[in-house]
């Protein structure tokens, strides 16, 4: 389109440093819904207003996650079977079926249990790194309770847990090349899990336990138990989505807390803005940057004619800050309330772990914020080559180390 050609919202280089907000800034204000050629693909429409990403979010008839499943790339046909039996690349009814299934291990009840452990999970990180004087926070501390967690849950042995973290790794930073070089290592990545997932099914058959994995190798959809490669597929989805992102927004929070030290200063001193501040953390960087749905059929948005099976991509950045919605949305407010972001989306596919993601951000931020109360940054961030997850690759901290003897009692 004339006037936007400078902007490629494909371009996964463009994200190296961070999302690029003036784009979207742009975008928002002059054509909000926005017609984005691709290099190697058809183009697509890109959604950058706050409600009209809700309203294709609660539409999931008319923008389907099943036809072309939720990345902008095409896939293959093989890959595309493949992909639709993730729940998240599934349409109703198939996915109401296949979510009521998987929630039974994020009830209200079964999540608020879990907050003693959260805390203590939170404190052991902490013990972990607190007489050094610093660390390299991704690995050291954004990583390792979000992986311990989805693993307990899963009932993964704590042997194995590092090996599933960094499988899961590869899947997602699919567009650095630190972490794989093509498409094809990813689907390598993909089936190092699914033989994993098959090995830990048969465990849990042999010898049921209390967690999500025996529940599902044991679950009925429509009176038939899970295929193997059902099972796997959520297997894989729960590894990753379980992991990556609660670990990108804490990486994200240590980051804007440390670039905004006055904010830092007043969530120290007072704890009781420690929701607010994990709210405005996952509205101002949202670990998933985009979805994809593919229009069902033909569809008007703000007067542009959306064609049946065109890409239609939901950005989730773009939509947290939408001056519409927003008070000086580029501002890290952490007294901005009701803050009603969409970091976990909305509609259908609303994100079954959001209490519990809340759950470890609290925990951890309260355990950082008491215990390392000058934590800031020691170099330059890295951050993930990707127009899909606002990750951070690395990010080194130093603090004050904490005396032995001066450490808060359990």
């Amino acid at each position: 389109m004339p006037g936007f050609d400078h902007i490629d919202l494909t371009d996964a280089d463009r994200f190296n440093d961070g999302v690029p907000h003036h784009w979207f800034r742009e975008l928002r204000t002059h054509d909000p819904v926005h017609w984005q050629h691709e290099r190697t693909g058809t183009g697509f429409w890109a959604i950058t207003k706050y409600e009209d990403v809700k309203a294709v979010s609660r539409q999931p008839r008319v923008f389907s996650s099943w036809l072309g499943c939720t990345n902008i790339f095409e896939l293959s046909d093989e890959d595309l079977a493949g992909s639709r039996l993730l729940m998240l690349n599934m349409d109703p009814p198939q996915h109401a079926k296949f979510r009521r299934l998987v929630s039974k291990g994020f009830t209200p009840k079964r999540i608020a249990a879990m907050e003693t452990h959260l805390r203590e999970l939170a404190r052991a990180t902490v013990d972990r790194i607190a007489e050094r004087g610093e660390c390299e926070f991704v690995a050291d501390v954004a990583s390792r309770i979000p992986m311990e967690t989805i693993c307990e849950m899963l009932g993964v042995p704590e042997s194995d847990r590092q090996t599933v973290y960094d499988i899961s790794n590869k899947l997602i930073g699919f567009d650095d090349p630190e972490f794989q070089t093509s498409h094809e290592d990813g689907k390598l990545a993909s089936a190092e899990l699914f033989m994993y997932a098959s090995k830990l099914g048969e465990e849990k058959r042999r010898c049921p336990h209390d967690d999500l994995a025996t529940v599902l190798v044991n679950a009925e959809v429509d009176g038939e138990r899970l295929t193997e490669i059902e099972f796997q597929s959520f297997f894989l989805l729960l590894a990753i989505a379980g992991n990556e992102t609660t670990r990108t927004v804490t990486s994200q929070g240590m980051r804007l807390l440390s670039e905004h030290p006055v904010v830092k200063r007043r969530v120290v001193e007072d704890l009781t803005l420690l929701p607010k501040a994990v709210e405005e953390i996952l509205r101002y960087n949202p670990a998933v940057i985009h979805f994809r749905r593919t229009a069902s059929e033909d569809f008007e948005l703000r007067g542009k004619k959306i064609r049946r099976g065109e890409k239609v991509v939901l950005w989730y950045p773009s939509a947290n800050r939408d001056e519409d919605v927003y008070e000086d949305p580029d501002r890290f407010d952490v007294d901005r309330w009701p803050n009603e972001h969409l970091a976990f989306g909305v509609g259908e596919h609303y994100c079954l772990g959001a209490s519990l993601a809340r759950l470890q951000l609290h925990a951890t931020f309260r355990e950082i914020l008491t215990r390392l109360p000058d934590i800031e940054l020691a170099g330059p961030v890295r951050y993930l080559r990707s127009n899909f997850i606002d990750g951070i690759k690395e990010m080194h901290v130093r603090f004050t180390p904490e005396a032995r003897q001066r450490r808060p009692s359990a």
